[in-house]
């Protein structure tokens, strides 16, 4: 009992000391509480103590601005069918190896053909006449190349009207515009096994012979009006010769010389299609590429084509004259202008650069819309290009024109490495300036160079590497010796073998010299 009455006194005293703590507390709440009915005045607003503030995006800022994300996939789609070269090297393998057994396509009755090809043979001067051939390419086209045209009809909308207006300045008939597109599929960097380049496919010495540059920096045969009018004045030239626009076609491809060739095989006959027999292979299915190509695009409405259109038009763009170095990126960061829509309208400079040289003149196409921010700022712009050239760890390449290049005869113990590094260029130039896919070489092969060495001939005799023979065991070459007989004395070692250690090209020994013959 006793202890109850004093368990219980306890917990009194205990209560009494807990309400005595919170009123302690409380006297301090009291004195640090915020009088929420005070305000301030911010930015000329209102505001009251306990408001949040939340911060406003700067009107300015141009660093997180995004585009449309649906708009931006369909920019790609574009631009990547832009670049892609699968079309030119799908035509190119059409007119390669074009078949003409009858094709099944019941869409296109024969009766309905001969009518619209009549039509077509009335308002041009080729001959687009029926013929059996012809009605196969054209029907194999519709059945298995629908989706390729649609891209290339898209593709047209652009670079059209530039043909015509180059060829109506000519006298060129204007369905030549067809032409390009078995040419380079519209594709202004098409560039041909044998290094024909652009949409009009000029080789090197032809392109020089009509005015058009090539050199480190500027490529014109990809100049899409250099090219065509290029294109049109050769053109002229052949036709002038066979008074025949088939045949002009004929020998745009492979040359006057094997018309004739073709010609005089055929006994003296000047019909394209009593000739194509005596033509190399490739022109041969050239011309019917190039009829069937022109009857789709005049029916494509016909056979219920959909063309997917580019971003903007011809006639939505303009140029100007550049005043000092620029790059494409440049222009891009000061216009707004995505850099992939500067390499289609600006597909000759081969660096995405612009040079600047004493006595050429080059221009910049941009779409209109951003014509005048680049007038109007262009200090600022060449100032800002400038800098950032400034600031390039590696040197710009230098200029190195066309006239400049050399032919290099391939010798036995050539890789193209090995050749890169005695011009000063890279391998894939020389890929490149010479058509080759893969890297394989024959003796006696000759290459076209641009080195970047111009003292560097084919007849200068680099000095002789000095091979450091520390450590690596050797052996002296002795009367009767030849690279196969030493190899032979080692196992396990080859010709090529001794021939990299000791930097030997040919295979010629000299009595004495000293071979390392371990690696």
């Amino acid at each position: 009992m006793l202890r109850v009455i004093v368990l219980f006194f306890c917990t009194i005293i205990c209560s009494a000391h807990l309400v005595a703590q919170v009123k302690t507390d409380s006297i301090v709440s009291t004195s640090t509480k915020v009088d929420s009915s005070q305000t301030s005045v911010i930015d000329g607003k209102l505001i009251k103590s306990g408001d949040k503030i939340h911060p406003i995006q700067d009107s300015l800022d141009i660093k997180n601005l995004l585009d449309l994300p649906e708009a931006a996939a369909l920019d790609k789609k574009w631009l990547d069918e832009l670049y892609s070269n699968a079309l030119y090297d799908t035509i190119y393998k059409s007119v390669v190896e074009m078949s003409y057994e009858p094709v099944e396509y019941p869409e296109l009755s024969t009766d309905t053909l001969k009518a619209r090809l009549a039509r077509l043979n009335a308002r041009t001067p080729f001959n687009v006449e029926y013929n059996a051939s012809l009605e196969s390419v054209i029907k194999s086209y519709l059945k298995h190349r629908r989706k390729s045209f649609e891209k290339l009809m898209g593709l047209s909308h652009f670079y059209f009207p530039m043909f015509e207006q180059e060829f109506a300045t000519h006298d060129i008939p204007l369905e030549m515009k067809y032409l390009a597109i078995v040419e380079s599929a519209l594709k202004p960097r098409a560039r041909s096994r044998v290094g024909a380049t652009g949409l009009w496919q000029f080789m090197y010495g032809t392109g020089k012979e009509h005015g058009l540059e090539v050199s480190s920096y500027v490529d014109d045969r990809s100049d899409p009006i250099k090219a065509t009018t290029a294109a049109a004045e050769y053109l002229n030239r052949v036709y002038r010769i066979f008074n025949d626009w088939d045949l002009a076609l004929a020998a745009y491809n492979s040359g006057p010389g094997n018309v004739n060739k073709a010609i005089r095989r055929s006994n003296g006959a000047t019909n394209y299609w009593n000739i194509r027999h005596n033509l190399p292979r490739e022109t041969a299915g050239y011309v019917p590429a190039f009829l069937a190509t022109m009857y789709i695009f005049e029916y494509a409405k016909e056979h219920g084509f959909k063309p997917e259109r580019p971003d903007f038009q011809l006639v939505q763009t303009d140029t100007v004259h550049v005043k000092q170095m620029i790059s494409l990126n440049h222009v891009s960061e000061a216009t707004g202008i995505k850099i992939e829509a500067l390499q289609f309208l600006n597909p000759a400079y081969k660096l995405d650069i612009i040079p600047k040289v004493e006595g050429k003149t080059y221009t910049l196409r941009l779409p209109r819309t951003a014509i005048g921010t680049f007038v109007t700022n262009e200090d600022q712009i060449y100032a800002y290009a400038n800098a950032e050239f400034e600031k390039r760890e590696k040197p710009l390449p230098e200029l190195i024109k066309a006239e400049s290049k050399i032919t290099y005869r391939v010798r036995s113990g050539d890789y193209l490495g090995k050749i890169a590094r005695k011009y000063g260029v890279r391998v894939s130039q020389l890929k490149q300036w010479n058509g080759l896919r893969g890297h394989n070489l024959k003796i006696g092969q000759r290459l076209t160079i641009f080195p970047k060495n111009h003292n560097v001939t084919t007849t200068t005799k680099t000095p002789k590497k000095v091979i450091n023979t520390a450590g690596k065991q050797t052996y002296k070459v002795r009367s009767g010796d030849s690279l196969w007989s030493i190899a032979q004395k080692f196992p396990g070692v080859s010709v090529d073998n001794i021939k990299e250690w000791n930097d030997i090209s040919g295979n010629k020994l000299k009595i004495g010299m000293t071979l390392i013959v371990s690696k």
